[in-house]
């Protein structure tokens, strides 16, 4: 073992020249200058250990430094990849020396990962750990037997490569893919990991092994590597990427003092602040400093994905035919080889008629652009900025684009070669535009380009109500006006107004004249992004009520525009994030479709009765084993309650009260795919909706949606919708007794509900907010005939629907309807409110607003 006086002159001297590493960038962000700067302190440590404990002692053995340590990007936390490299088997006192070697190193507080191998164990490619021969290929003398290094890295690595070089791509290759798939392939994420994520520092290496391996193939000089397969074009922008994320995670590592990558919510405001990675370019807030993350992110994920797609991978003989039958669609423009398309004409990119009708030809076959059609196009560029073709020509293809069954990846090759904003300079305004709101999960232009997608896949269906909403879309006469409006509806968000529904109608009204669309087209075009957002609002009303539909029939005005905005909307709120379309929210829009269109057909009803001809009505008094009992139930309830219940849901609320008298508060608790739904039937009293939110909320469970529904015999039908956060219900099957015990205790007024939540909430380790959310109470009356309607937009947090609804209790008032719904940390919850059975007075409104107003603001 070293003295302990070396151990403590080396431990002090590390600490004093990182936290100089430190200063420095903290005065001048520089990621390069930090990663080398670590690299040389940490070679200088293992260098002098290696003096004091093997220098002269022990021969065949070298210290080398492998993966990132190897080429000298060591970050402030990362691990240190060190290899003992042995001529032969280590004897048992080798191996103890070894072991001081790494032990003096952990004592330093330097993460190791150490390994142990000789020169022959060095020329085995393993296919279960093919990291390790990745990791030798950047392999690095520190110390030792030079000689003996000289041989692994100039002899047996370039032969083990040479012998194996498509085993190491191909699991290098599905290694990554692998690692993509973890994060949905897609570099856009609220929080990136700027290391493992795509168009992270991992797919840096890959780009870089890659080369290495290619350069070693071909007998290449190692000082070329970073030529091999990146052009000159390329590497200014590859290299200023690298630039960026050195920077980041350098400042993300000194910020947590640990090996930390993930770009959090708060981290980017500090990074935005200190203008980390800029280089003195000063942005005015977290979203643009993210854009320009996402925009250095992209160019190295697209580099890495090119090459990835270009390594040959064994394939079955079922991809070869098709690969083969895929290269029959060659023709005298273009040539298909291996599923890439390669311009027959070395001059075709600077036509701008060809080029364009080449994106119409990959939207529709599904193929790609070869590297090096790629780089031709790029190299073109800016010839085409100053010869853009004409704008009829533009509309011709750019239909021809938007209706192909692959438009989304053509549009998204096209924006990435920057052809796109050229033909719509419109798009530059959004390009990697973030909205840091935590619904929103993806940019701008991304989220444009998905909800392209989504359209385009209802041509298989994976629901049957995604089945609804490909008939709508087969039923259009121009779905093409439909998918132009999708991908411009967003683009007012990257321009001035605090409307960007209005300045995207503005931007596409410039473009579509200057594409000479037909006047119609443009007013349709111009109808749907005005209103994209307006089927949205509308679901936060009682979609079943006369005046609420008959206010949207209004705008609508046609069947042809009520199909358009439907898909859009569909379209619009799955694009926005994976979990945002929810299957309630998607049977919602189809239900305000079918309302909507009935309405335009002059079919509509507001309340029940039972002497109707309704047709849900008629088939459950078909079902129902007593009508006179069903009629009894049934009268008076909102048109709405036969929408939201299948017939078999209401004859079980029928059924639930007639046990009434046996039992006076009916539960039903079920475990559905996507959460609990739990049911409340029972008479009509203050404060049910409340109490129940409340233990709910006191049991830990998040509310996603609720109904309230009551017809004229006063009987309430409650049904809440929650997840189980903790799993306590899904994990502890008896506790579903307990849980409904609770509820009947609080109803009855055994339980008291208010030292149940305190005692929930003073135990809880909530987290602060990362959006502040401003809130918002409008009333109104115009939206029902017999009920004075509350919208309350605010912070979503634990208990929240609760502390409204008590406050509506307070105040006498009922609740007749609630629209429950939460759109990242933003509550937007509705409810139909009367007193007395008719709307609030003025002067019971400005009462209710204030006592809601001083709840929300004292209990946020």
């Amino acid at each position: 073992m070293a003295a302990t006086s070396l151990v403590t002159q080396l431990r002090d001297e590390y600490s004093a020249s990182f936290a100089a590493i430190q200063q420095e960038f903290s005065t001048k962000p520089n990621g390069r200058s930090v990663v080398l700067q670590r690299s040389r302190l940490v070679d200088s440590i293992a260098i002098r250990l290696w003096q004091e404990l093997l220098c002269d002692k022990v021969s065949g053995i070298a210290l080398v430094a492998i993966g990132g340590y190897g080429r000298q990007i060591l970050f402030p936390y990362s691990d240190i990849d060190l290899l003992f490299l042995c001529q032969e088997q280590p004897s048992p006192r080798l191996r103890i020396q070894i072991r001081d070697f790494f032990q003096e190193l952990w004592d330093l507080k330097l993460r190791l990962s150490p390994q142990t191998r000789t020169l022959v164990e060095c020329d085995r490619f393993d296919p279960d750990n093919p990291e390790f021969t990745i990791a030798i290929l950047d392999s690095r003398f520190i110390a030792g037997d030079k000689e003996l290094f000289n041989r692994l890295h100039h002899s047996f690595v370039p032969r083990l490569v040479m012998r194996e070089a498509q085993q190491i791509v191909q699991s290098l290759g599905n290694v990554t893919r692998a690692r993509h798939a973890k994060f949905g392939k897609t570099i856009f994420h609220l929080e990136p990991n700027v290391k493992d994520g795509p168009g992270g520092l991992r797919d840096y290496n890959v780009v870089h092994w890659l080369a290495l391996v290619s350069a070693i193939e071909k007998q290449r000089d190692l000082a070329d590597t970073d030529t091999v397969l990146i052009t000159p074009a390329l590497r200014a922008q590859f290299d200023s990427a690298l630039d960026y994320l050195f920077a980041v995670r350098c400042f993300l590592h000194f910020r947590h003092n640990r090996d930390d990558n993930t770009l959090s919510w708060d981290a980017q405001a500090d990074a935005a602040k200190l203008e980390i990675g800029l280089n003195g370019v000063v942005v005015e807030n977290p979203e643009e400093w993210m854009r320009t993350y996402f925009r250095h992110a992209r160019s190295i994920h697209r580099v890495a994905t090119q090459l990835l797609d270009e390594i040959p991978a064994a394939r079955s003989s079922l991809y070869r035919e098709f690969q083969n039958w895929r290269a029959r669609l060659s023709n005298s423009n273009f040539s298909v080889v291996n599923g890439f398309i390669l311009l027959q004409q070395l001059g075709g990119v600077k036509d701008p008629d060809l080029l364009l009708e080449m994106f119409c030809f990959m939207a529709k076959h599904g193929l790609r652009l070869s590297r090096v059609t790629e780089q031709r196009v790029e190299q073109a560029s800016p010839f085409l900025a100053t010869h853009p073709p004409k704008p009829s020509v533009v509309w011709n293809h750019l239909r021809e684009i938007l209706t192909a069954p692959h438009a989304a990846d053509a549009l998204r090759a096209m924006h990435h070669l920057g052809l796109l904003r050229i033909i719509l300079p419109e798009l530059q305004a959004i390009d990697s535009l973030v909205i840091r709101d935590y619904y929103h999960r993806f940019t701008v232009d991304e989220h444009s380009f998905l909800a392209v997608e989504t359209l385009h896949c209802l041509e298989n269906p994976q629901s049957e109500w995604e089945k609804r909403f490909r008939e709508l879309l087969a039923e259009l006469e121009k779905p093409e006006l439909l998918l132009l409006a999708v991908l411009l509806h967003d683009v007012g968000k990257g321009l001035s107004g605090s409307e960007h529904a209005k300045s995207s109608v503005d931007a596409a009204t410039t473009c579509m004249a200057r594409m000479n669309l037909a006047p119609a087209d443009r007013d349709t075009v111009c109808f749907l992004i005005a209103n994209h957002l307006e089927l949205s609002k509308t679901l936060r009303r009682d979609i079943f009520d006369k005046r609420t539909i008959r206010a949207f029939a209004n705008r609508v005005t046609t069947p042809e525009r009520l199909k358009m905005l439907t898909l859009m909307t569909y379209a619009d709120v799955r694009s926005v994030n994976p979990e945002a379309l929810t299957p309630w929210k998607a049977d919602h829009i189809w239900q305000l479709y079918i309302a909507t269109a009935n309405w335009l057909n002059h079919n509509v009803d507001d309340r029940l009765h039972t002497d109707s001809k309704d047709e849900d009505l008629v088939r459950i008094r078909a079902l129902a084993s007593s009508t006179s009992d069903c009629d009894r139930f049934l009268e008076g309830f909102p048109q709405r309650y036969l929408k939201v219940y299948e017939a078999e849901s209401v004859l079980g609320h029928a059924t639930m009260v007639s046990a009434l008298h046996a039992e006076p508060i009916q539960l039903q608790l079920k475990h559905g795919r996507h959460w609990f739904e739990l049911t409340l039937v029972t008479h009509d009293k203050p404060a049910l909706f409340s109490k129940i939110a409340g233990v709910l909320a006191a049991w830990g469970m998040n509310i996603v949606k609720a109904n309230a529904f009551s017809n004229d015999a006063g009987i309430v039908v409650d049904t809440f919708y929650f997840t189980d956060r903790f799993r306590t219900l899904e994990l502890n099957a008896p506790e579903h007794d307990r849980f409904l015990k609770t509820i009947r205790g609080v109803l009855t007024g055994q339980i008291n509900l208010n030292r149940l939540m305190r005692d929930r909430f003073q135990s809880a380790n909530l987290a602060p907010a990362k959006v502040k959310v401003e809130t918002r109470i409008e009333l109104n009356d115009a939206y029902s005939p017999h009920s004075t309607v509350l919208e309350i937009t605010t912070q979503d947090r634990p208990g929240l629907l609760h502390q409204i609804s008590s406050t509506v209790a307070e105040n006498g008032c009922n609740i007749e309807i609630a629209l429950i719904d939460t759109e990242g940390q933003v509550a937007i919850d509705v409810f139909y409110l009367t007193w007395k059975g008719k709307q609030l007075s003025s002067d019971h409104q400005a009462s209710l607003r204030a006592d809601l107003a001083q709840s929300l603001v004292l209990n946020r």
